[in-house]
């Protein structure tokens, strides 16, 4: 979605609402697609004593495979974000600043990145999950199983037997 913000620009006081649902269906993150419905966007462009400000929320549904247990899970996440827009033309170089060129601000591509700069590194189903049994395998979460973790790494046995000789 383009918008056209020559006017608020050029133009103190002026105000650009917005109001979308941008579809990032196709966003595929770690090997999968988590944002499967579109995402609504709400906010507003503004000049302020000439400088043009974008302040919008977005409500965003993430569903991908909890990294502990591998169950599908969802959970919404409602976030808001403000930056500061220039024109191309500015001269201003700051990471804070978003230039516009020509005027013309390409929300899908900010929004975009404004949501794979937040969303959870690790996605869990609940913070309680127990993911999954290391030996066996099974979920934790569903059913328990008869395994027993204690048994000594292998690997040490040989450091094992020197503790015993030694004390």
């Amino acid at each position: 979605m383009q918008l056209d913000l020559k006017q608020a620009f050029q133009l103190e006081g002026e105000r650009v609402p917005i109001d979308a649902e941008l579809d990032f269906s196709s966003l595929e993150l770690d090997g999968a697609y988590p944002i499967p419905e579109p995402v609504k966007v709400t906010g507003l462009v503004e000049n302020q004593n000439m400088v043009v400000v974008l302040r919008y929320r977005i409500r965003v549904g993430y569903t991908r495979a909890c990294d502990r247990c591998l169950d599908m899970a969802h959970e919404d996440f409602d976030y808001s974000f403000s930056h500061i827009l220039a024109a191309e033309d500015s001269g201003d170089t700051s990471d804070e600043i978003v230039v516009i060129p020509d005027f013309r601000l390409d929300l899908d591509e900010l929004v975009r990145e404004d949501i794979v700069l937040e969303l959870p590194t690790k996605f869990l189903c609940s913070s309680e999950c127990k993911g999954l049994c290391q030996k066996c395998g099974c979920n934790l979460n569903h059913t328990s199983c008869d395994c027993t973790l204690d048994e000594p790494d292998p690997r040490l046995a040989a450091l094992r037997e020197l503790l015993k000789k030694g004390g």
